[in-house]
């Protein structure tokens, strides 16, 4: 997962900029052609749009209608060959188009939201994908893709496989009784810490792995007051890796609130793939089982048997 900072003004200008031109290019083709379409006419030439998205798409071994990804899609390594359209929530609709494409499929959540808007206004069927922060999600997204593409048995057998690994790797935590409270930090930029609240992949993925989200009381991602952090007790800290500028365990265990925790005290921090850890696409069941193992160690039940993962974690 790659997050992109720039100056608001620039960004705001680029983006209007941006979609004057697209607007111009969508008044030369069929309004609303793009809406209300589940399978594309000609699935030869796709964008995806969210790094699962593109997952799947491998995972389907229809990774030949691939004509272009966004930044977020940096699994598998083959996928980096493809052009670049940009970060998902930061599209130029010209960007996009630009590959000519003959469909495009989009995790919910793209944007802009103008940008978006005239995407869905071109004759270019757009396909939105529902994200939700669980099992069925993850094989929602599965049967909405490979309908998208024409594969829909194919995505169905994909679909049965990952049921059977994911209810697996949840069974894994399910007789241990004392579960850890997990802070995930997504942020400490400027000594504030930016922590992932109720209906949010962090928080989903805590979830699953057996934990306990240490915050309590607002969802999404928000800053928290040192008397939040006390009170949470978290016994572990989580955060991403190969997400922005690194963070060192020293500065993270120095902010004083943090070191006042149990996760303070016994300097417990996991670092995982950002892209591994929330894609909740086909690696979702194996990210869970590691995510499980750092949390719990020997606790986790068939623990030997899972097969290695291809991410580090520390």
């Amino acid at each position: 997962m790659r997050f992109v900072s720039r100056p608001s003004a620039l960004r705001g200008s680029m983006i209007g900029c941006a979609i004057g031109l697209s607007m111009a290019f969508a008044a030369l083709q069929p309004a609303g052609a793009s809406e209300g379409v589940s399978v594309f006419p000609d699935p030869s030439k796709i964008v995806a749009i969210g790094g699962s998205i593109t997952e799947i798409v491998y995972a389907l071994g229809e990774e030949r209608h691939l004509v272009a990804r966004d930044s977020t899609s940096l699994y598998p390594e083959a996928a980096l060959d493809l052009p670049d359209v940009g970060y998902m929530r930061q599209l130029s609709p010209e960007g996009v188009l630009s590959v000519n494409p003959t469909g495009i499929v989009a995790l919910h959540g793209s944007g802009p939201r103008e940008a978006v808007d005239v995407l869905k206004k071109t004759s270019i069927p757009f396909i939105e994908v529902p994200e939700q922060y669980n099992r069925e999600g993850i094989l929602q997204k599965v049967r909405i893709v490979g309908k998208a593409i024409g594969v829909e048995a194919k995505a169905e057998v994909l679909a049965k496989a990952l049921d059977a690994k994911l209810t697996a790797a949840e069974k894994q935590t399910a007789s241990i009784r004392e579960r850890k409270r997990v802070l995930f930090i997504l942020s400490t930029q400027g000594g504030k810490i930016l922590a992932a609240g109720s209906e949010t992949a962090a928080d989903g993925m805590v979830k699953l792995a057996g934990g306990v989200n240490a915050v309590e009381g607002f969802s999404g991602y928000k800053q928290m007051s040192d008397e939040a952090i006390i009170t949470a007790r978290p016994d572990v800290i989580l955060m991403m890796s190969n997400a922005g500028p690194p963070v060192s365990d020293d500065g993270v265990f120095g902010n004083p609130s943090i070191a006042s925790t149990p996760a303070g005290t016994a300097r417990k921090l996991i670092r995982i793939d950002g892209a591994y850890l929330l894609g909740f696409g086909p690696r979702t069941a194996d990210a869970i089982h590691d995510l499980a193992v750092s949390l719990y160690g020997a606790q986790v039940t068939d623990r030997a048997s899972w097969p290695t993962s291809r991410s580090p974690v520390r």
